[in-house]
């Protein structure tokens, strides 16, 4: 990560609210302006986004803040419209993903929130080395199989077949990061921009799984200390489902 530093100008005019806001409590009120009492942050912004004077900033950042010019809120049927009807993806078109469309989906990765401003999330895709990697893979799961068909009833029904981990979907995306939490996080926000493009997504946990048991697959990636979290299939769906998935009843307890 880049260095950081906050700076405070003049137009501060010491309403304090940047002083509210900070979750480390790393400011403070001298002769009535805002002051930062310690170099060691977190650099979550909130001072910078909160400031209604735009007094201060945080350098080291290749871009700049975007103003919120008017406020912007989903739709809330529309968002569980989307939670309702997702489905999982293992159908793909032959069809692959325009550049704009993917660099969406990663900018929604970049700007997802991390715990303590770790931004720790980055990503690897897998599009020409796909199916070499995934024949890696392959030949691994084929030769463990036998063990885990031992303690996974459903797993002795699956044959391996060559695209058993990818079924030939365009693009593969893996989320690596320190702190597997945020790696999550970012695929969440991901899938969402995903589908709003129309795109199909499959978590693939069993390409996750081998690639954790896979030192070749490592090496062929650089993956060295960052843990491969997420594995993101992605590809526009062959298939269209028309109802959506029965569910559990709701679980809440209340104290």
């Amino acid at each position: 990560m880049n260095q950081h530093k906050i700076t405070i100008n003049q137009n501060c005019v010491g309403c304090s609210l940047c002083i509210n806001d900070c979750p480390a409590h790393n400011i403070k009120l001298v002769d009535g302006k805002a002051q930062i009492i310690a170099a060691e942050c977190i650099f979550c912004g909130h001072c910078e986004a909160v400031c209604p004077k735009a007094a201060i900033t945080i350098s080291g950042y290749e871009y700049e803040p975007i103003n919120q010019t008017a406020s912007k809120r989903l739709n809330p049927d529309q968002v569980l419209a989307a939670i309702r009807f997702r489905r999982t993806i293992r159908q793909f078109k032959d069809q692959d993903i325009p550049e704009p469309v993917m660099d969406q989906i990663f900018e929604a990765g970049r700007l997802t929130h991390t715990s303590k401003n770790a931004q720790d999330v980055s990503f690897i895709v897998l599009d020409q080395k796909k199916q070499e990697i995934e024949a890696i893979a392959v030949r691994l799961l084929r030769r463990i199989k036998p063990l885990i068909n031992c303690f996974n009833a459903l797993a002795r029904q699956n044959e391996i077949g060559d695209d058993f981990f990818f079924f030939k979907a365009p693009k593969v995306i893996l989320i690596t990061a320190d702190d597997a939490i945020n790696a999550h996080l970012a695929a969440q926000n991901m899938e969402f921009v995903a589908e709003a493009n129309g795109l199909g997504v499959l978590f693939s946990g069993y390409f996750t799984m081998v690639l954790k048991m896979s030192h070749k697959i490592r090496k062929r990636l650089g993956l060295k200390h960052s843990q491969a979290v997420v594995t993101l299939v992605l590809g526009y769906p062959k298939v269209k489902y028309l109802r959506s998935p029965r569910r559990e009843s709701l679980k809440v307890n209340i104290y």
